[in-house]
């Protein structure tokens, strides 16, 4: 059973101190302002009475910049990720431009995606590199005994991969095989990548059909070693990654950046361990975390059809990403106090348990509201840690876990995820700017979380960009903001939002869930927003 009303506690971000934050009365707000947005988009009849929140944006003191690298993408070889999803081969009947599908195509480029990881994920250190070049024919078909026990035809490899990025205008960025491979066999996929010269490997490509070298800004050296990657101590891992680095530095170019396997949510030992004895040697060490409804992975809880009990949880679990980052990155400043080492989440995303039937090694699931707004939290945790994180690669972009979209047969449609990384765009390489906030509650149970989260940032033509959250499935919030250090005469943007709590889009009705134009009004020196249930808001201020 639904808990009763809290008595309102508040939540400070940076605060300034010694400031008093008055709250507007949201009966005198509801009575003299009107928020423009579609009335799909409005509170039902007999809503509960919006919730007051004051919100103070510092544009007077701003932060690192948000790396654009923060929304990533990543694709493993897995499922119906690549095969179906993002290529279907040049005889396809489904449209596509050399094997690749045009809607999928451009839907992403549509995205800005910035950057993809790829080819694993668990399936990367499996993977042997020269099975994915030459002939697409003559290649050997294997079997992917991390996802399912299928066979794999490798029709995709190395140079598709990098077509695609190219194509959809993102940077690669490769996972190594550091579980079964060798050293000698990552530095030679790098230099077959990125050498220019002359040697066997640089005439290998250009016999293949590639005669320049293709970018290759990033390199990680294996993948959750301590887990499918090899089930290894830090340690062990640790001296390891210093050997693998060793070897490709001597063969790829200048400025690549290698990334170190990091811990998984809250393995800590982990983080020190690899610090101390590899962190000399690293550019980045990365972070696992799926936000699981049920916390437990044996039992993940529904995609669709569930409860307030598992909308709140899930939120809840997404807001620990802010604690296990922070924790992390505590203990990367005591090896790195100048923050060279960048913290990659490049997994993250909800995770929910497949439906019943055959499909092992899918991980297929659908995409709802509630997919929509963990999304929205955890890019806003990641832009509040911009000094430290400068990647992350939600899991995953095509009909895995949490997609960007789905495919069936010839037909495609974006999930409320994809709206939200559409919505985020003037955030990618901006300037992060502080925030205060005064919200109350959102309570379920046991379960208390901020009602609203909002973050805020400066694109480099001077907009201010807000972000806005509202957790609570049931009331609206009227968030009074007033912007220091700058002049605000309007805003306007987009606003996702949506009758039920896992309302989604199908192939049935693909229109179901989008964002329609949502407006602030200015009242005095502030902004007021009317932020609808249950919803995601991104608002530019002119």
């Amino acid at each position: 059973m639904r808990s009763a009303p809290e008595s309102l506690p508040t939540r400070d971000l940076r605060k300034p101190k010694g400031e008093s934050m008055s709250r507007p009365n949201p009966l005198a707000t509801l009575g003299a302002w009107a928020l423009m947005f579609c009335t799909a988009a409005a509170a039902p009849a007999g809503a509960a009475t919006p919730r007051a929140v004051a919100l103070t944006v510092e544009a007077n003191t701003p932060g690192p910049t948000i790396d654009r690298h923060v929304f990533g993408q990543f694709a493993e070889q897995l499922g119906r990720g690549i095969y179906g999803g993002i290529w279907v081969g040049p005889k396809s009947p489904i449209p596509n431009t050399d094997g690749y599908r045009d809607d999928v195509l451009a839907a992403l480029k549509a995205l800005h995606v910035p950057v993809i990881r790829w080819p694993g994920g668990c399936y990367a250190d499996q993977y042997d590199w020269r099975d994915g070049i030459g002939p697409r024919a003559k290649r050997p078909v294997r079997i992917n005994t991390s996802w399912g026990g299928v066979p794999d035809t490798n029709a995709f490899g190395t140079r598709e991969f990098f077509d695609f990025a190219g194509m959809i205008g993102a940077d690669a960025y490769l996972t190594g095989n550091l579980g079964s491979g060798t050293p000698r066999q990552m530095a030679d996929w790098v230099e077959y990548i990125t050498s220019p010269s002359h040697s066997s490997l640089a005439q290998l490509r250009r016999r293949n059909g590639r005669n320049r070298p293709w970018p290759l800004p990033f390199l990680g050296i294996g993948n959750e070693a301590w887990g499918c990657g090899g089930n290894m101590r830090p340690q062990y891992y640790a001296d390891l990654f210093r050997r693998y680095a060793t070897f490709v530095r001597d063969r790829a170019p200048k400025g690549i950046k290698l990334v170190a396997v990091g811990p998984h949510d809250n393995d800590y030992h982990w983080t020190k361990v690899v610090m101390k004895r590899a962190g000399a040697f690293m550019d980045a060490l990365s972070l696992h975390y799926y936000t699981i409804a049920t916390g437990s992975f044996r039992h993940k809880g529904a995609a669709t059809g569930f409860g307030e009990n598992q909308w709140a949880s899930t939120l809840q679990a997404a807001e620990r990403m802010n604690r296990y980052i922070t924790r992390n990155a505590a203990i990367m400043d005591k090896y790195d106090p100048k923050k060279r080492v960048a913290l990659y989440v490049d997994e993250w995303g909800a995770w929910y348990d497949p439906k019943p039937g055959p499909s092992r090694g899918i991980l297929y699931q659908q995409n709802t509201l509630r997919d929509a707004l963990v999304a929205a939290l955890e890019l806003n945790i990641f832009e509040r840690h911009a000094d430290r994180v400068r990647m992350a690669n939600i899991a995953q972009m095509v009909n895995v876990l949490q997609s960007m979209i789905l495919t069936r047969g010839d037909r495609m449609i974006l999930t409320p995820t994809y709206y939200v990384f559409r919505m985020y765009i003037p955030f990618q390489g901006a300037t992060f700017l502080p925030v205060s906030i005064d919200t109350p509650s959102y309570r379920y149970g046991r379960i208390v979380l901020p009602a609203v989260d909002v973050t805020a940032a400066r694109d480099t033509s001077g907009t201010i960009h807000l972000a806005l959250v509202n957790l609570d499935p049931h009331r609206e919030a009227t968030v009074s903001a007033r912007i220091e250090g700058a002049a605000a005469g309007a805003a306007a943007g987009e606003v996702l939002t949506a009758a039920a709590m896992d309302s989604h889009n199908s192939f049935a009705d693909p229109h179901a869930i989008a964002p329609v134009p949502f407006r602030g009004v200015r009242r005095g020196k502030r902004l007021v927003f009317r932020l609808p249930p249950k919803s995601v808001a991104v608002v530019a201020l002119h």
